[in-house]
């Protein structure tokens, strides 16, 4: 295009197709904050159960260095400082985000946030740091150091790996070799709610870390061993889970991993869909290096054929594998949503799932539990004083893992009555007691019942008790609170309520409201 004069014709082709491209870009940019923004969600979602977690496991070890002080009370104090120390980083963080979303009316309007401002004066002054920039580094150097010096070795590079801010001059090196420091290179004119995103991960590091520490600690270090035999094919990833959406890094294995078997070509389909060399797989030493969307959660079978070279002649080797998406991490979790107990006469909302095993892989069975989809169940108590939930999945090599977890079930509380929305002691005029609506309430309950009042009994002193049906003062009662005079205490008393959609659960009886006529 530069080698010669251009005609009109082509000079506007030329100015189309650059409009078309920054159109593309605009979308795409769009697109990308919506999707740091999902991330960001699922993130923060995954570090609260994490926190759960970390808490259980913290609790267990409390007990063993009750139990056994000479062999775990020195564990149980370093777990201790390191949650400290994992709390005051993680409120740091916490901090930063908050401050960073000041301003921001919507926090899910995720293709607004296309800015650098915040992080960009924050951490940087010209060409250095500023103040904030060096506490930030600071406190990820302190946080490494002084955490992977307390946990125990099998878990030590892994804390450094986590929270590595470059070469030792802290460096990184770009596509084009070129090296800038650490924290330009990651924090530097990037969107608003992509720093937010980085700054979640970081979070989440920062409670896999203290998780990782405090299972060793309790359980001791794990080490899995993988078995390949020869002439088999099977899948080799970095890691063994993989978050829904997310680029699958795995290996189809042949035989040992001999760098001299490397195939000639390949044929596979992923889930019955052909895949296509280049942007799907590439060849290399070993077998095939997969470069495939991990997908939906689920399990996703790999099958096809590779091609080697053996003798002038192409030898043929079946592929078969299968690999599981999940989108959740860490231990098995059966938790109710709203509270550590159940209550009977209410839909209580549960999740139940095993991370490393798809939803659809996974039962979980208790007396009154239903699944109302994925990993969401409701939970209707029925006798006794607790209840047992069971959840149990195979993992991908056909193993299972089971997990039980009891609750406590517990009567709704007793319900107070109340007089225009006041319970207790109530000081009214006349003229608003005879317009007044009797109702019920559950103060401080962690649910949302509606309740309603078919009936009551109305006292006013010196006057017979009069017996209402409905939630208002009828003709009779109207006629008694005629002859109250100011400073008589009425009562409203019996109050019959029910659960508007569970008529069936007999409430408790309702406490009585009274109410002083002021005139």
């Amino acid at each position: 295009m530069a080698g010669g004069k251009q005609t009109p014709r082509q000079k506007m082709i030329n100015l189309m197709y650059l409009v078309f491209i920054a159109m593309l870009a605009l979308n795409m940019s769009k697109e990308v904050l919506s999707a740091f923004g999902i991330m960001n969600e699922r993130l923060e979602a995954s570090n609260a159960k994490t926190i759960e977690s970390n808490e259980a496991y913290l609790a267990n070890l409390e007990t063993k260095a009750s139990e056994d002080a000479a062999k775990y009370k020195k564990l149980y104090e370093d777990a201790q400082k390191i949650k400290a120390m994992s709390k005051e980083f993680y409120d740091y963080l916490d901090g930063l985000k908050t401050e960073m979303m000041e301003g921001v009316e919507d926090p899910k309007d995720y293709m607004v946030m296309d800015k650098s401002d915040y992080l960009d004066q924050k951490f940087f002054q010209g060409d250095g740091l500023s103040e904030g920039g060096k506490e930030f580094l600071k406190r990820i150097h302190d946080y490494r150091d002084q955490v992977s010096a307390m946990v125990p070795k099998g878990i030590k590079s892994s804390v450094e790996a986590r929270f590595e801010t470059g070469d030792e001059n802290g460096k990184v090196e770009t596509r084009d070799g070129s090296k800038v420091d650490w924290i330009k290179y990651h924090y530097e004119g990037f969107p608003q709610v992509a720093s937010l995103a980085k700054l979640t991960a970081l979070q989440a590091d920062i409670k896999a870390t203290e998780e990782s520490a405090l299972k060793a600690m309790l359980e001791g270090e794990l080490s899995d061993q993988v078995s390949l035999k020869n002439f088999q094919t099977s899948l080799f990833g970095s890691k063994s889970a993989y978050y829904s959406g997310e680029k699958y890094d795995g290996k189809i294995i042949i035989s040992k991993t001999d760098n001299s078997s490397k195939p000639v070509r390949a044929e596979l389909t992923l889930d019955g869909r052909k895949l296509t060399e280049g942007t799907d797989y590439r060849l290399e030493e070993g077998g095939v290096k997969m470069l495939i969307s991990a997908g939906s959660p689920g399990d996703h079978v790999v099958k096809g054929k590779l091609f080697f070279q053996q003798d002038g002649e192409e030898i043929e080797v079946p592929v078969n594998n299968t690999f599981a998406t999940i989108s959740k991490p860490n231990a098995a979790l059966i938790a109710a949503d709203k509270m550590n107990v159940v209550y009977r006469g209410v839909a209580n909302p549960m999740s139940i799932s095993i991370p490393g095993i798809p939803n659809n892989k996974v039962k979980a069975s208790a007396p009154g539990l239903k699944s109302v989809g994925g990993s969401k169940y409701v939970m209707n108590p029925g006798k006794g004083r607790t209840v047992t939930i069971t959840a149990s999945g195979t993992l991908p090599d056909g193993q299972t893992v089971s997990s039980k977890s009891e609750f406590r079930i517990k009567d709704i509380p007793r319900p107070a009555g109340t007089v225009s929305k006041q319970d207790g002691t109530v000081k009214l005029p006349r003229a608003n007691m005879e317009i007044a609506t009797i109702g019920a309430m559950l103060e401080d309950f962690d649910f949302d019942l509606n309740l309603a009042v078919s009936g009551f009994k109305f006292k006013v002193p010196g006057q017979p008790t009069v017996s209402v049906k409905g939630n208002k003062l009828n003709g009779m009662a109207k006629t008694a609170l005629k002859r109250a005079k100011r400073g008589d205490v009425v009562q409203i008393f019996d109050i019959e309520a029910y659960i508007t959609n569970n008529k069936s659960y007999k409430l408790k009886k309702v406490s009585p409201v009274v109410v002083e006529i002021t005139n």
